[in-house]
């Protein structure tokens, strides 16, 4: 909750205070959502899933760990990585092998981008709610939406691991974003979105992202 609060306080700094200096007047665009009844489209891609980041399967058929694993479960394998079968009890007790259904598909520019399949909705109060999608090993560019009162607010937030590790963010120029009424009166977010970000390093390189999203919204 305390991610949610933060991108939501973030939001609204933005707002009221704009993203550039006196020489800079850039400012987040609101976009004003469009209600569709049954949003029409292909939200097929809720099907695929994968399991959490660094959970794969070995060359012994199991489902093993790589990277950042609970300590204790090197023990439990031996030098070629299998894992012992008195251990897999164990094992599995550590290591999350949940099906993690894909939510979002999309297409973007950004900078340290490779793409992304999950966002997380959550409803902050009766009138807010905040989307982030989530970065992975090589996607470090986050798309964030805060939905109010039939406006959505669009930011790129990047949290590069090259040169500076401060935050940048990207305030979105223009977009459209098409919301299936229906769902979102029953806790999920249907949507289609195309949004362009403002792009100050490089203005000749449009940055962009646009797709669906398929999630359901968590409450408080």
């Amino acid at each position: 909750m305390i991610r949610y609060l933060t991108y939501f306080l973030l939001i609204l700094g933005l707002v009221s205070c704009g993203l550039a200096d006196n020489n800079e007047k850039a400012k987040p665009e609101e976009v004003k959502i469009s209600w569709v009844s049954n949003l029409p489209g292909d939200f097929s891609f809720t099907k695929n899933w994968d399991y959490p980041e660094g959970v794969y399967k070995n060359n012994f058929g199991q489902l093993s760990c790589d990277g950042l694993c609970p300590s204790g479960i090197d023990r439990m394998m031996d030098a070629k990585g299998k894992i012992y079968k008195d251990s897999l009890k164990a094992f599995y007790q550590l290591i999350d092998t949940t099906h993690h259904f894909h939510s979002i598909q999309s297409d973007a520019w950004a900078y340290e981008w490779t793409g992304t399949d999950f966002i997380t909705a959550n409803r902050i109060n009766a009138d807010t709610t905040v989307c982030f999608t989530h970065n992975n090993v090589a996607t470090h560019s986050s798309l964030v939406l805060s939905i109010t009162k039939g406006k959505c607010l669009p930011i790129i937030e990047l949290n590069s691991i090259v040169g500076s590790t401060e935050k940048k963010i990207y305030p979105c120029k223009n977009g459209k974003i098409e919301i299936d009424k229906n769902l979102w009166e029953k806790g999920i977010l249907k949507a289609n979105f195309d949004f362009v970000f403002d792009h100050k390093e490089n203005p000749s390189q449009p940055m962009y992202w646009k797709g669906k999203i398929y999630t359901t919204v968590a409450s408080k």
